[in-house]
């Protein structure tokens, strides 16, 4: 332990997932019921916390995680529409715009997915993290690697600087450095490449839908959605692609092309999306889509580094999930770390890997879950899922219903205070 008797967590990344784990964490530990002061450090390797990006869908489940944080009215006054405005996902034909099926329309009084831009949710996260004295934010600082003395970790940055912390919770996504100090995977290609924008409404006519409409194709696919209040609408398309054809593609925000490359590869979708397709800007985003297989281990050195977010398990964006897994994980770890410090009680966890292991447990069948079925649903929109593949586009379109309903809800809803419960009592009862 440091000087102060206090325990100190360092997180590494300060992106979504990071800042919402800091939140997550004071939330549950700062009390006097815990048996040691609780120190966060959220370490940044930009020189600023800045996303980069479009927008962003926050699931039902973790939407609840919000409004136990007191943030609810804050998302949805940034998100693209709000609880009683009956807006859905549409799935329409690619050549007519006819409707294929929709995703059920949240009853009155329910939540609702909130879809953002990228930038709102980060900066709604971070000025919560400030307000409440959450964490220490540091920018600038690349997390290379991590060691074990036995008493501390220590961090070692691209800067040359260190750090000493008591845990480590890597949130440094895809590429992870932490992870990859202690697995040898390297990240997978999905054989797709994505276009990415941001449209003011003020650029589009009249809209086929009250919220997101998705266009289908044999191997492509075009979703848009209202963020910011409804002021704009974040655009995604998607387009199967070889390898040796993405090849140049990089994994990245700030790679461009041509907008009339994109309209080129959509050229025989149906007017309403070509509408949309006309107002994109003149270079919108060009990135090629990875994730990660699923990884069974996610905490190293003892339970002192744990993963979480894509760092754990990175998932193609077909389901809208990746963000909303993360602050699952935030939430879930929150837990443990209370259950770990609340002195006095018999039902405590007494060590870090016991925190760890219960994390783990409570965690990774579902964002697993998660992570498989975003990969089979982005399969099943380009047609591409192997009782499909062969079949006529007419005749796919009956059969894809059922299947994306059911991993839409599945990955939107789901109850992570059971799920953490039901394996804290396991351990109780042993």
């Amino acid at each position: 332990m440091s000087e102060t008797n206090s325990f100190s967590i360092a997180i590494v990344g300060g992106g979504l997932g990071g800042l919402f784990a800091a939140l997550c964490i004071h939330h549950h530990c700062a009390s006097s019921s815990i048996s040691k002061p609780i120190k966060i450090d959220v370490y940044e390797q930009a020189a600023e916390y800045k996303e980069i990006g479009a927008g962003i869908a926050v699931g039902i489940s973790a939407v609840r995680l919000v409004d136990e944080l007191g943030l609810l009215d804050d998302i949805y006054a940034i998100a693209g529409t709000r609880p009683g405005s009956n807006a859905t996902l549409v799935y329409r034909r690619f050549d007519s715009g006819d409707e294929i099926f929709r995703m059920p329309v949240p009853k009155p009084g329910d939540m609702q997915v909130a879809a953002c831009a990228r930038t709102g949710l980060l900066d709604l996260f971070k000025t919560a993290v400030e307000r409440r004295g959450a964490a220490t934010l540091h920018t600038r600082k690349a997390c290379q690697r991590v060691e074990d003395d036995g008493e501390h970790i220590t961090l070692s940055f691209a800067d040359g600087t260190t750090a000493l912390a008591d845990l480590v919770i890597a949130c440094d996504g895809i590429h992870s450095a932490i992870r990859d100090q202690f697995v040898a995977d390297p990240a997978v290609y999905s054989g797709q490449v994505a276009y990415r924008d941001v449209i003011p409404r003020a650029s589009l006519g009249a809209l086929p839908d009250n919220g997101a409409t998705m266009w289908l194709a044999k191997h492509k696919h075009l979703l848009v959605y209202p963020i910011s209040r409804g002021e704009e609408f974040n655009f995604v398309a998607f387009i199967d692609q070889p390898e040796r054809e993405a090849r140049d593609v990089r994994e990245s925000w700030v790679t461009t092309c041509e907008r009339a490359e994109v309209q080129a590869a959509f050229a025989e979708h149906e007017e309403g999306a070509q509408a949309i397709l006309r107002a994109l800007s003149d270079r919108p985003a060009k990135w090629r889509i990875n994730d990660r297989e699923p990884l069974d281990q996610w905490h190293f050195m003892g339970g002192k580094v744990m993963l979480l977010g894509d760092a754990a398990h990175a998932m193609l964006p077909h389901l809208g999930a990746g963000c909303s897994q993360s602050m699952e994980d935030g939430w879930v770890l929150g837990r443990a770390l209370s259950d770990h410090f609340r002195g006095g009680t018999s039902s405590r966890l007494p060590t870090l890997e016991a925190v760890a292991s219960l994390y783990q447990a409570a965690r990774l069948p579902r964002a697993q879950k998660t992570q498989t079925a975003s990969r089979a649903v982005g399969k099943v929109y380009g047609f591409q899922a192997e009782d499909l593949v062969d079949l006529p586009f007419d005749d796919c379109c009956p059969l894809i219903a059922g299947r994306v309903r059911e991993a839409m809800m599945s990955s939107w809803y789901g109850d992570v205070d059971v799920g953490y419960e039901n394996e804290r009592a396991k351990r109780t009862s042993n």
